[in-house]
């Protein structure tokens, strides 16, 4: 069970808690080894303030992350989904979170194009993603699964900036995007942003680039 989730007492299906950006998710992954108590202790406090902050506002914008992971949680278990409903909550947690800023390609596109990744993380071969536990990051499926969506959010984003721009450009889309993408759709891995990157460089805790090798040093 996540560290910030025995913490904080809050609905099951928030597997993460509000602290997943700005630095703090690092924790998420933490075992009891003694030589990490003390970033451990650090995180916890952060979480707890940042937390406490977002209470006093029912209506803050980082609440946007959990009404679009709980719907997701709820299209997993349902007969019937809507992608056009699941796409617009995708869309505005994102734009809430940083990711429509005046130059981002998204900006200029409407929240239905993000339908195809609505339809993409909701196939079931996803299902052992989902608020995927520490531990089960070691299996070799789960890599192989989580690589493989990194890889079809990339692809897709990459053709969507270059209809936008007009042109090919050589630079992958952005990882922060990519695992902001995966952090409020599946809950499975931190969003990798220049705060959280900041913040497991500075505590020498993991790698700042969102592949494998970073995800599986946080486990």
């Amino acid at each position: 069970m996540p560290i910030l989730q025995m913490i904080i007492r809050i609905p099951a299906y928030v597997k993460k808690t509000y602290c997943l950006d700005r630095g703090l998710f690092f924790a998420w992954c933490y075992t009891e080894r003694g030589e990490f108590l003390e970033t451990v202790d650090l995180v916890i406090q952060a979480a707890l303030v940042f937390y406490a902050d977002i209470t006093v506002d029912v209506n803050g914008r980082y609440r946007s992350w959990e009404y679009c992971y709980y719907n997701f949680y709820k299209a997993r278990t349902s007969n019937t989904v809507d992608v056009d409903f699941l796409s617009l909550h995708l869309a505005f947690y994102l734009a809430s979170w940083g990711m429509y800023r005046g130059s981002s390609f998204l900006l200029q596109k409407d929240y239905k194009i993000h339908i195809p990744v609505v339809e993409e993380v909701l196939k079931t071969k996803y299902n052992i993603l989902f608020g995927v536990n520490c531990e089960n990051l070691f299996d070799k499926e789960v890599q192989s699964l989580l690589q493989e969506l990194s890889q079809f959010l990339t692809r897709y984003y990459e053709t969507i900036r270059s209809s936008v721009k007009g042109t090919e450009i050589k630079n992958e889309v952005s990882s922060t995007l990519v695992t902001k993408v995966l952090m409020g759709t599946m809950g499975c891995v931190p969003a990798y942003d220049r705060y959280f990157i900041a913040g497991i460089k500075s505590r020498k805790v993991a790698t700042g680039n969102y592949n494998m090798k970073s995800v599986l040093q946080l486990a």
